[in-house]
Order: C-alpha cells, then structure tokens, then sequence
C-alpha cells in the first residue's frame, strides 16, 4: 500500500480485499487451486521501514504437510531469523515435500519424535484439526514455544482447559496463526479500537463461507460433516482480534443442510449442520453475530465489520474520531512473502517469531485463541438445544 494513500480509500479498498482472500484450503472438486492461498503481492512498501530484533536465529520444528501444506505456507524458512532445524509428517512423502519445501534436511517420522530434540526452541504446528491441542501440549511439555494452525482447540470444552493450564505452567510462548487477525481490515480496526476511535463496541459481525458440497479430503477424514461452529475463528476474529475481549454468553441456531455428509447419520459427530449462526453477548457488554456456513454457494470468504458508540467500519470508518492512528500492517523482513488467506501467513509467522525473540506475547495468544475457539465450542451445544442461552469459559492470564 502507498503511505500516501488515504485512510478512507485504504480502509475502503481493505473492506473488499479480505473478503477476495478468505476462505481455508478446502477446494471444490472441479478446481485445483486452493481458496485464501492465492499470494498477496508483494511490494517494496511491504518491508519498508523493517529492522531486525536480534541477530539470533530461533530454531524452529514444523510438523504437518497435509492438503493445504500448511508447514511451509507460512515462511518459517524464509525469515532472517529462524533455522528450520527439523521436519515431520507421518505420511514419508509428505514429509520429504515438506523438508524440500523447508529447505531442511533433517527429518522425524512423528511429532512425538521431533519434540525430543534438544536443538528445536519452538515447534510449528499444521497437524489435522483435532490433533492440534494434544500437539501443542506435547511439545509445550518438552520445552517448546507453540505455534499452530486454527482452531486451538476442537470441540471440547476439557481440551480447552488442558492446554490453557499447559501454557500457563511452561511459562512459554503460545500462538494460533488465525488468519483475519493479520488481514488488512481487521488489523486496521484493531488499531483504531486501541485508539478509542470506536469506544465501546455495541456490535460486531463476522462471517466465515465456505461452500463444500462433497466431502473433502482430509487426515482421517477429520472435515467431513465438521460441525461449522468448532470451525470458527475465522469470523470470531472480527471481535476478539480487534478488542482483545471475550464472548460471555450466547444463543446458536442451526440450520440442517441438505448435503449428504453433513446430514448426521453420514458423519462421525452426528451433526445435522451445514451453517449455524450464533448471537454472542460480549465482555464489554455488547452483542455479535458470528456465522459459519459450509452447505451456502455464492459469495465466500472471511469478513467483518464493527460498530462502537463513537464510530464504525462498514468498509470506511466513519466516525467521531478526527484522526486515526497508522492502520498498515508492521514491515515484513525483505526476505518474507505475506501468502495466503489476505496476506496474513507471514504476518502471523514474523508476530511469533519476534514475540519469542524479545520475550512478548504474540498477537494471538492463549486466552484470545480460546476466547475465539471455545466461543464456538459451546454455540454449537446451544444450535444442538434450539438456541438455549448458554455461558462461555472464560480464559484470562
């Protein structure tokens, strides 16, 4: 983006990029391109104004090559700062593409196996969804900084409390790469919250589409007829990644789809949703609606938008605020590419990465990654009871 474009025509041209970029790495049957991991384009603009943390590298482990090859989709090899020390996937060839891709020559069979190794200070991990908690924990135990692939969690409630209790007692680094956090939009709201150009959030909204009309492959089979809600990060991200905050109470309703493998008695959690749209009542007092459709063709993507008591992003913010803090994203090194879903892979990748070297919190972390996962955890119990109002855990450091 050129520095001297306005805010108003930044914010307006953002309000449609995200939503051109979003999507996760689910593909029709009759394309073979992956949806959200066309590659943002890269400018000099990207990494001006960029300066190095530290002159070490953080060696880092990266498990998991699947169909959307998420390992190396977000630049760990690339950045001036990290040694890919090591690679893993427990199908060889995946793992011998990853290491390829990684430009990395030592290889581990299995997560269980990498996590011993005394070199590796921070693991990546881009396992199947369910696995996600269970890995980080492991390796959390053995004295590694986390990264992972959405959701934190999936679908349990006690998963939530594991890994959150696990974090807390290593003391380390923790992160969920969600996307919409690091897209334009949702990144230039963030900065204008923190600047009080919004005050009070009275409503959010987000949406995650994603049309899937036969079952998609996967590790075990782990998509199909996946309830929308334990899928939810993507459109929860348009509150919590832009306030911090949590969601404190909600009402859910399902619709039952009319596609086979996500009728219940065609998938192994019973769920007889194709889209569930939840009502969250937030921290701050306010109410979102957050919607996850997998059975609704047309339009699809990752999107949001917000309304505060001073002022709103429906595309443009608008507002009572005469003047509006910098909303670009921070400089990427020269060497990384901001990829996929927006433009956000790097982004979350580089957060991380300086996070661990100067000893912060990442943008994303424990508490904000289970305030956006759990949400969903507990909406569809609310859709499965025709919309009881039901109260969220709550997660906070």
């Amino acid at each position: 983006m050129n520095r001297s474009t306005s805010r108003r025509s930044f914010l307006q041209t953002l309000g449609f990029g995200a939503a051109a970029f979003g999507s996760a790495c689910w593909t029709h049957a009759e394309e073979k391109p992956i949806p959200g991991f066309e590659q943002a384009p890269k400018t000099a603009e990207t990494s001006k104004g960029w300066k190095p943390v530290s002159d070490r590298k953080l060696r880092v482990g990266i498990v998991g090559y699947g169909v959307c090859r998420f390992g190396a989709a977000f630049g760990f090899q690339d950045h001036p700062n990290v040694e890919v020390v090591a690679v893993s996937d427990l199908i060889p060839e995946r793992c011998q593409a990853l290491a390829k891709a990684c430009r990395c020559q030592k290889t581990y069979p299995s997560l269980e196996e990498l996590v011993k190794d005394d070199k590796i200070e921070a693991v990546f991990i881009a396992t199947d969804a369910p696995s996600h908690a269970a890995h980080a924990i492991l390796a959390l135990k053995h004295g590694k900084h986390v990264a992972s692939a959405v959701p934190a969690v999936f679908g349990s409630l006690e998963e939530a409390d594991r890994l959150f209790e696990a974090v807390k007692k290593s003391g380390l680094k923790y992160a969920m790469f969600e996307t919409s956090c690091f897209h334009e939009d949702c990144y230039a709201m963030r900065q204008i919250y923190k600047a009080g150009g919004f005050g009070r959030l009275v409503y959010a909204e987000g949406e995650y589409y994603h049309y899937s009309s036969t079952p998609i492959d996967s590790f075990r089979g782990w998509r199909v007829g996946l309830p929308p809600m334990w899928y939810p990060t993507h459109s929860n991200a348009y509150y919590v990644g832009v306030t911090d905050g949590s969601f404190t109470k909600v009402s859910c309703l399902g619709l039952p789809s009319k596609i086979e493998h996500l009728k219940p008695e065609n998938n192994r959690y019973k769920n007889p949703f194709g889209t569930e749209i939840a009502l969250f009542q937030t921290s701050e007092g306010g109410m979102a609606r957050m919607a996850v459709s997998w059975d609704t063709p047309g339009h699809e993507g990752e999107m949001g938008r917000v309304r505060g008591e001073l002022g709103s992003v429906y595309g443009t913010y608008q507002g009572l605020a005469k003047q509006l803090p910098p909303l670009a994203r921070p400089p990427l090194p020269p060497s990384v590419a901001p990829g996929g879903h927006g433009g956000s892979h790097g982004y979350l990748m580089d957060d991380f990465v300086t996070a661990v070297l100067t000893n912060r919190k990442p943008l994303v972390g424990v508490a904000e990654a289970l305030a956006m996962t759990v949400a969903g955890v507990v909406a569809h119990q609310s859709a499965l009871k025709d919309g009881e109002l039901l109260t969220i855990p709550q997660y906070h450091l």
